[in-house]
Formats: structure tokens, C-alpha cells, sequence
């Protein structure tokens, strides 16, 4: 994954002013300022455009702030923003926003370029004839700069923001020159106009600030990303704010309010030289096409050098010895003049600024999730951004999509789930982490130390299972039997002893590890492995129920295999009294049927023999009711069976049983039988049960043949589960 060709360390060339102050004030100072600011300040007033201005120029700060951090933190290579997100968030998240952005980049060239097209053609109506020849003629310029390089494509960057500044200029000595303090006065308040309101004047406004990732875009052609996209986006917000803030003022105090709010070349009518503003339109309009055009190829190119989409490949080769994203700027170029070829973009360009709004907000997420998560490879050499800065940028884009249009921020919020969706089905491998999995650990941390301070009640308890040689091929069925135990919220652990020399068996350990880790993922057990090295392997169970976990959370209940090995009999069994001694819970499974066939059990009941005393019933109770509530023993009937050894108390113990199952909430068929030998009526009344749950007394109490006993007891039965409860649960908490 993110190959990286020879040339992209050679395509460092651009500094701070050229490579991200330069784009960015551009971009930000666009059409809005020359053809919309005034329609701003006559509807909303001085002080409340200034108010507007601070108020978009605040969420552009923070999420240059977090931007700032995420560009110190990591060596910065091409593809900007979604260079960042990716690595941050992961592939997936990052490649659906590095997908949307670029198409929003691509097709943000067409709309500049109309926005060009459409000036000109005021200037030289002999045009109008042929708007889409026009407008295709400017695309084509614009591509033949970018293609030739992004050093050509900078220099005219460079003519056009001379032009810019000197059209500034000229709008502020006209202003100067007719100023007048009563028009000051009277425009300085509110007065909209009907239809507008402060957040339709503020969503027409907010448009213009949107353009500090132009800077971020160039990131794998700057000399030094971690130190120049910082400072030239701030430097370029700062700047463009007091341009904005400037032209409130000047515009307030210039012109009447009626002027203001029709007339959308205002700015031009005040200017010293008028021609000026008209250059000034065509530099804003022609820069942001050219900012675009050099910033969604980048994106394409570090897309497909990620492998993101299928097909994406050959655009991520670079040409020449700065490696030019030419085969994406081909492919930029073929979008864009496709949009022109549309015509009326108008439609589509909500979405394309909520493209832009999710990238800002995901940068804030990104930061957020990295300061937050507390991961050690977090270290920003940029101090000036606190998480909560970045939550609060995070918020308020969310916001600003809200106000400026809820139904195009609902379908773009929708589009990009849906590319995420998809990207997570192609189940990418990245070559990078993530802070994913830093934020689940701190979320695992804060949990673990809270449960810690919490006394543990046993309302709360639920099956975390140590399943003893589960991860072995010839007992993977155990692990089986393990996962619908411990059901969909209980936890499952596969245990395994090395019985030797830990110097002996490092190598073995390691691809153990490995072998179990596979076999959960292919069988998908969700469970975790547990491998240790013992001198013996009852001294290896007692190691593996002492350690295994974290803080409370460690392993109450340890299934095991039915043992068949006589000679190894007693091993087994002092392996029960240990995990007694221990204080776990014990369940044993004893199948005489094929390991294939215990994963699916056959049709038929479930029956837990009732005896009536401590806690063994509790627990065989409910595990029945975990095994019946998974997908494929849904609907199964539960049978709750005591046997009496005579009629007398049928009755009584029927009602106990039923008032017993209503208790707990646990849905049973409650059966009394009458015997007086155990072994005889437990054959007979549970031959066709699916599994029977059986309880066993104490192995500490015990002095030897347990496993005899328990083969006598249960006879031909297929499927059976013995258990023993330490006691720690109570189906009436």
C-alpha cells in the first residue's frame, strides 16, 4: 500500500508563500468578495457582516488549528487532507472523504470556470454566442498550465494574486475617497431584506472561507509540509479576515443601502479604477480553477497510489522528476469539462460545499480522536491545538451544514456513508495505523478503571469462559460450544499450555499464538487467545485463570473436553479441584457424537436437572437460556427437571419450579419424575434431549473416579454438559 515512487521525494520545491499562503488567499479571496460582500453588508449591517466574517473565519481557524497538528505530526506526503484523515481514521473513512473531495475539487473547476465565463462574457457580449466554447477554451488554458507543472501553474498564481492585491487596492482608495461618516452611521445596524435572515446572509457568506485546504492539497510538492501548511493557512486566514473585515467597514461607509443590497457590482461602482475590480473578478474566478485544478489531481494521485478504488491504479504514477500527477490532471481536466458540457451546475454545487464542510469536519475529528485517545504517537510539534478546540470545530461544521441547506447536508451525509460502506466490504489493507485502535484502547481503559472503583455486584454477571484447548484442530467443536455458552455479550478466551522449557518453546509459543489467532478469525469466534509456558499443565491452568484478563476483567467460568485418556485421568481431575481452589465456575463437555455434529446440535430439548440445592442450578440455568436465545437454537424448549422419590410432593414442586422460571424470567417447562435411582430415570427422560445440563459436586470433595461416576451417571447420553458453580452468580439478583 501508498507506494511512493522515486521522483516524490525529489518533488519538494515550493515554500510557504508559493506552495500554501498563495493558493489559500486566492481561493478565499473569491467572486464573494467582488459580487456577493456587498448584498452582505446591506442586509446584515456592519457590525453584524463583522459578526458573520468572525464568526466563519472562527470555524476556519479551528479547523486550521487542527489541521496544523495533524500536518506536525506526521511526515506529510501528497494527497492533503485526505492524506491526513486516512492515516489518522483509517483507509476507509479516509477514502471515502479523499473520494468525495476530490470529485468536489474536479468539479469545482467547471463552476469557477462558468463563474469566469460569465464575467467575461458582460465584458465582450460578442461571446455570448458561444458561452461552452468559451468557458471550454478557458478549461483548456487552465489545463495546459497545470500540466506543464505546478511551478508554471504557481508563477501564474503569482501574476494573479499581483492583480488581486492591486484591485483591492483600488476598491479601498475609492471608498477612502467617498467616504462618508452618516453613511457609516446608517449602516451600521440590520435592516434584511424580506426572505433573508442573519443565517441565509451568514450561508451565502460562508462559502468564501472555504478554501484552506488549497494549501494542504500541494502537500506532497511543498519543501517542508509540517512547517508550511501551518503557517501559511494561518497566515492566509488571518490576512483574508481583515480583507473581509476591511471591506465591511469601507463598503458600509461608501455606499447607500440600497445600493448595497442590488447592485451586485458595488464594489466596482466604488472603486478608484473600475477596470480593476472587473480584472479582480476574472483573477479570483481563474485562480480558484487553477488552485482546484492542482489540487484534485494530488488527491486522485495519493487515492490511487492507496489503492482505495479498483481501476485507480495508473493514475497514481507520476511523470517527470517532480512526479506531476499528469494521468489524474488528465483525468481532472475530462471531469470538469464534463460538468461544463452539463451546463448549469447550480444544482449540484450545495453538495459540493457539504463535500467541503464533512473534509474540515473530519480534519477536526481526526485531531480530536488522535489528542484525545492519548496515543504516544501523538506528538504534534504544533502546541496550539487542545482537543477540545477540535471538538468544538467538529460541532460547529455540523452546524454550519445544518443551517446553510438540511436536506443537500442530509444527502451528502448519506452519500458518504454509503462510500464508506462500501470500502469497509472491500475489506482494504493499509500498511499504516490508525487512531482507532488508540481510541478503543482509552475507552477500554477509562471502562477497566471505572469497573475497577465499582464494587462488582452479581446482577452484573455474565459468562467470560476460558475454553481449554479449544484452539486445537481436533477440539475446535469445544470452541464452539464455548461462544454460544458465553452468548453475544459474554466474553471467550481459547487457552492453550506448553508443556516444557520456555527456552525451548518461544518459537512454538509465538506460532501458536498466530495459529489461534487465525482459527478465531476464520470460525468467527470472537474470541481472544491465551498461550502460556508451564513445567506442568495443571501449573499452566492455574497460570492461565490467574493472569488472563485485566482487573475484573478475567475468566469466571473454564469449559473443558470430556477426558477419555485413563492414564491421564488424574491429571484431569486434579485440573477441576484447581480451578475450584481458584474460585471459577466448571463446565464439562461430555459428546459421544462426531466434533462436526456438536457445533449444530441436534433437534430436541434442553433439559437442566434440578437438584435443589447451591448454585449449580442457578448457573446451568442460565446458560440453557444463553444457548437457546443464539440465532440457531432460538425457539428451542427449555426443560427444568427435578426428580422426587415419591408422588407426594409432585405438586408442590411443579409450583416451585413454575414460580422458579417466572422468577427469573426465564421461559421453562417445568417437569417433576418419579424415582429412586437417578442414573435409570435420567436415561429414560432425557433420551431425546438436544443437551442435558447436569450438576457435580465439589472435585475438592472428591476423593478420586470422578470421571467414572460421571460416565456411569450419564450412560449413552449424546451431549452433555456437567457443571459446577463457584457461586458467584444468583439468578435472583
Amino acid at each position: 500500500m501508498a507506494q511512493q515512487t522515486s521522483s516524490e521525494s525529489k518533488s519538494g520545491r515550493f515554500g510557504t508563500f508559493g506552495g500554501v499562503f498563495t493558493p489559500c488567499t486566492l481561493t478565499i479571496l473569491g467572486v464573494i468578495l467582488f459580487l456577493r460582500f456587498g448584498m452582505v453588508v446591506g442586509n446584515a449591517g456592519i457590525l453584524h457582516a463583522i459578526g458573520i466574517v468572525l464568526a466563519a473565519k472562527l470555524i476556519t481557524m479551528l479547523t486550521a488549528l487542527s489541521l496544523s497538528a495533524m500536518a506536525t505530526n506526521t511526515r506529510v506526503r501528497g494527497g492533503g487532507a485526505y492524506f491526513l484523515i486516512s492515516r489518522s481514521l483509517g483507509i476507509e473513512f479516509g477514502g471515502a472523504i479523499g473520494v468525495v473531495f476530490y470529485l468536489s475539487q474536479a468539479v469545482s473547476v467547471a463552476l469557477y470556470i462558468m463563474g469566469f465565463t460569465e464575467a467575461l462574457l458582460a465584458v465582450v457580449p460578442s461571446l455570448a454566442a458561444a458561452p461552452v466554447l468559451t468557458a471550454t477554451a478557458v478549461n483548456v488554458a487552465v489545463f495546459v498550465c497545470v500540466l506543464i507543472g505546478a511551478g508554471w501553474a504557481i508563477k501564474v498564481q503569482y501574476a494573479i494574486l499581483v492583480l488581486l492585491l492591486m484591485s483591492i487596492v483600488s476598491f479601498a482608495v475609492g471608498a477612502l475617497t467617498s467616504w462618508s461618516p452618516q453613511l457609516l452611521a446608517a449602516n451600521m445596524g440590520a435592516s434584511y431584506e424580506t426572505g433573508n435572515g442573519y443565517w441565509i446572509v451568514f450561508a451565502i457568506f460562508f462559502p468564501a472561507v472555504t478554501g484552506i485546504m488549497a494549501g494542504a492539497n500541494m502537500s506532497g510538492d511543498l519543501k517542508d509540509p509540517g512547517r508550511s501548511i501551518p503557517r501559511g493557512t494561518l497566515l492566509s486566514i488571518v490576512f483574508t479576515g481583515a480583507v473581509y473585515l476591511a471591506f465591511a467597514v469601507l463598503l458600509g461607509g461608501s455606499s447607500e443601502r440600497a445600493a448595497l443590497q442590488s447592485n451586485t457590482m458595488i464594489v466596482s461602482k466604488v472603486a478608484w479604477i473600475p477596470a480593476l475590480i472587473v480584472a479582480g473578478v476574472f483573477a479570483a474566478t481563474l485562480s480558484s480553477a487553477l488552485g482546484s485544478m492542482m489540487g484534485a489531481p494530488r488527491i486522485l494521485q495519493a487515492l490511487a497510489r492507496d489503492n482505495v478504488l479498483p481501476g485507480l491504479a495508473p493514475f497514481g504514477k507520476g511523470s517527470g522528476p517532480a512526479g506531476e500527477p499528469r494521468r489524474a490532471t488528465i483525468a481532472s481536466f475530462a471531469i470538469a469539462q464534463a460538468g461544463l458540457m452539463l451546463g448549469d451546475l447550480n444544482a449540484i454545487a450545495p453538495v459540493i460545499t457539504m463535500f467541503f464542510m464533512i473534509t474540515y469536519g473530519a480534519i477536526n475529528v481526526a485531531t480530536f480522536a488522535e489528542a484525545y485517545s492519548g496515543n504516544p504517537s501523538y506528538r504534534p510539534t504544533f502546541r496550539w491545538c487542545h482537543w477540545s478546540l477540535s471538538l468544538v470545530g467538529a460541532v460547529l461544521c455540523a452546524g454550519v451544514m445544518l443551517l446553510i441547506n438540511p436536506l443537500w447536508a442530509i444527502i451528502a451525509g448519506v452519500t458518504m456513508f454509503a462510500i464508506y460502506r462500501y470500502l469497509v466490504r472491500q475489506e482494504l489493507q493499509a500498511s499504516w495505523g490508525d487512531v482507532v485502535s488508540g481510541a478503543v484502547l482509552e475507552r477500554v481503559r477509562r471502562d477497566l478503571l471505572l469497573l475497577e472503583e465499582n464494587h462488582h455486584h452479581t446482577r452484573n454477571w455474565r459468562p467470560a469462559i476460558l475454553v481449554m484447548g479449544g484452539g486445537t484442530t481436533d477440539k475446535l467443536h469445544l470452541s464452539s460450544v464455548g461462544r454460544r455458552l458465553a452468548g453475544p455479550h459474554g466474553l471467550l478466551m481459547l487457552g492453550q499450555v506448553l508443556v516444557g522449557n520456555p527456552d525451548e518453546l518461544l518459537e512454538r509459543h509465538t506460532q501458536l499464538d498466530h495459529r489461534l489467532r487465525k482459527r478465531i478469525a476464520d470460525n468467527h469466534l470472537e474470541a481472544f487467545p491465551a498461550v502460556i509456558i508451564a513445567p506442568s499443565l495443571t501449573g499452566g491452568i492455574s497460570s492461565l485463570i490467574q493472569t488472563c484478563g485485566i482487573g475484573v476483567v478475567q475468566p469466571n467460568t473454564v469449559l473443558f473436553g470430556w477426558n477419555r485418556n485413563v492414564e491421564e485421568r488424574a491429571e484431569f481431575e486434579e485440573n477441576l479441584r484447581t480451578v475450584v481452589r481458584l474460585g471459577r465456575s466448571i463446565v464439562i463437555l461430555r459428546s459421544l457424537v462426531p466434533p462436526e455434529d456438536v457445533r449444530t446440535l441436534p433437534p430436541g430439548t434442553v433439559d437442566v436437572w434440578w437438584q435443589g440445592k447451591g448454585f449449580n442450578g442457578h448457573l446451568m440455568l442460565l446458560l440453557a437460556h444463553i444457548l437457546c436465545s443464539t440465532p440457531d437454537m432460538r425457539g428451542r424448549t427449555i426443560r427444568l427437571i427435578r426428580m422426587l422419590p415419591n408422588e407426594a410432593g409432585r405438586e408442590e414442586t411443579l409450583a416451585h419450579l413454575q414460580q422458579l422460571s417466572d422468577e427469573v424470567r426465564i421461559p421453562c417447562e417445568a417437569v417433576v419424575v418419579i424415582g429412586e435411582t437417578f442414573s435409570p430415570i435420567l436415561l429414560s427422560e432425557s433420551a431425546n434431549a438436544a443437551l442435558v445440563l447436569l450438576g457435580i459436586a465439589n472435585p475438592c470433595e472428591q476423593e478420586g473416579g470422578i470421571v467414572e461416576n460421571l460416565n456411569t451417571v450419564v450412560g449413552e447420553l449424546p451431549n452433555v454438559l456437567f457443571v459446577h458453580s463457584a457461586g458467584d452468580m444468583s439468578l435472583h439478583s
